[in-house]
């Protein structure tokens, strides 16, 4: 009977809000989906957050509580022309005197658009033939265009937490058509959520594989060693679209910030073996560059920057060759974190104490008006004074004198704090 079943997670897929685990800051009471839905105004939103956090799953929700019509693409195996063709069936719906309302089209994996196929969306947005819900597991500030982030918000959805874990348990061994059949005792559960890492399909898959691989007429042991042995047995193939992906991206980052360029380098190759989207790898290398290594060797920004270049100008297989140079190279790197800590450091004093006023001897003044009120008094000129350094004051009146950058230990940020020390003190 199991074989002929779809699987666990698509037998436990919600169907109502009801039914949907976590995410409570969208569809909690007070949440902006679940207001949207009780309005019956649905607005064009984008879902970003990790593989097996409910993004698919919120949007056919959505769609089923006001009974619009509801079309989806795939980012990947959809062009121009197929964008095209949903959008002629789209029209014809909104116009149709059947229609419930303005139909919503889902395109899951939206950031594997181009510039092209999300251009021929922008149309159909704008005068409301339809309503766009994206899904992306990529920053979708760097992925979608400026022109169709504005005519949509950005949804962050969250790992799913312990508690969320928890309930998707119950559940499943409760209501599952399958599950409730058998004799099930869960014995301990912190392997099973620590391989879940908050991806409610993967908890799911582990279940079922656990529920396939005990005999029936034996009870349905969950405990850690179950959980750990089971999958030691059924290693899951690398996924670039869920399961494994970022569990092996960690472990690739890890590995350069550890400055162990073996381990770096076979994590890349299980990527590139595993069909992972080079470009993906190239950005994370970029983003290790600045985090990890940053002004203790300023060149590894550089690199990676080159490397993302070229690996989009040769392609694959020979792109292989400068990730592999790249990952290397950052690898054997000093490192550094210190420009990280400080824009965060930066960004959590911002959140902290608001819009604080320029200070006037830094503000621009472009009018007469501005120059009578002062805007720009008194400002020194750096290249006037000799070393082009002048002591005045930068930040607002409230932070004078703090600091958000600090050096670390390193050749390059020592020259960098003593250059400091000697202009501030």
């Amino acid at each position: 009977m199991a074989n002929t079943l779809p699987p666990l997670a698509e037998r436990l897929r919600p169907r109502s809000l009801d039914d949907y685990i976590g995410q409570t800051h969208l569809v909690g009471e007070g949440g902006v989906v679940r207001r949207m839905i009780q309005s019956g105004s649905i607005a064009s939103f984008i879902l970003w957050g990790p593989p097996g956090v409910g993004k698919t799953t919120l949007a056919r929700i959505v769609s089923g509580a006001t009974g619009n019509a509801f079309f989806t693409l795939s980012a990947v195996t959809a062009g121009v022309k197929e964008v095209r063709e949903v959008l002629d069936r789209c029209k014809a719906e909104s116009v149709s005197v059947f229609s419930k309302g303005r139909p919503i089209l889902f395109i899951d994996e939206i950031h594997r658009f181009n510039k092209a196929q999300q251009d021929s969306l922008l149309g159909a947005v704008e005068n409301g033939t339809v309503t766009l819900i994206g899904a992306t597991t990529e920053n979708p500030s760097f992925e979608v265009i400026r022109p169709l982030l504005s005519r949509a918000q950005i949804y962050t959805l969250r790992p799913l937490e312990a508690l969320d874990l928890q309930k998707l348990l119950d559940r499943a061994v409760a209501t599952d058509e399958i599950l409730s059949r058998r004799d099930v005792k869960i014995e301990s559960v912190d392997a099973l959520f620590r391989f879940s890492g908050g991806d409610a399909r993967k908890l799911l898959n582990i279940l079922d594989l656990l529920e396939q691989s005990t005999p029936h007429g034996e009870p349905l042991i969950v405990s850690d060693a179950n959980v750990t042995s089971s999958l030691q047995e059924n290693p899951a193939a690398y996924d670039k679209g869920g399961e494994m992906h970022y569990d092996i991206i960690s472990a690739f980052i890890k590995s350069i910030r550890g400055s162990d360029p073996d381990a770096a380098v076979y994590w890349l190759a299980r990527m590139i073996a595993g069909g992972e989207d080079p470009e993906f790898i190239a950005r994370r290398l970029a983003i290790v560059a600045a985090e990890d290594i940053g002004l203790a060797n300023p060149n590894a920004l550089l690199l990676a920057n080159a490397t993302y270049d070229i690996l989009r100008k040769i392609g694959m297989p020979e792109g292989r060759i400068p990730l592999a140079e790249c990952t290397v190279y950052l690898a054997n790197s000093q490192k550094s974190n210190s420009a990280y800590r400080s824009i965060d450091a930066a960004l959590a004093k911002v959140r902290e104490t608001g819009d604080l006023p320029v200070p006037l001897h830094l503000r621009n003044a472009p009018t007469s008006l501005m120059k009578d009120m002062g805007y720009g008094a008194d400002y020194k000129y750096a290249h006037d004074y000799p070393g082009n350094f002048v002591r005045q004051q930068f930040l607002p009146d409230r932070l004078v004198g703090t600091r958000f950058w600090h050096a670390c230990r390193n050749s390059q940020e020592d020259r960098l704090e003593e250059l400091r020390k000697s202009r501030w003190g």
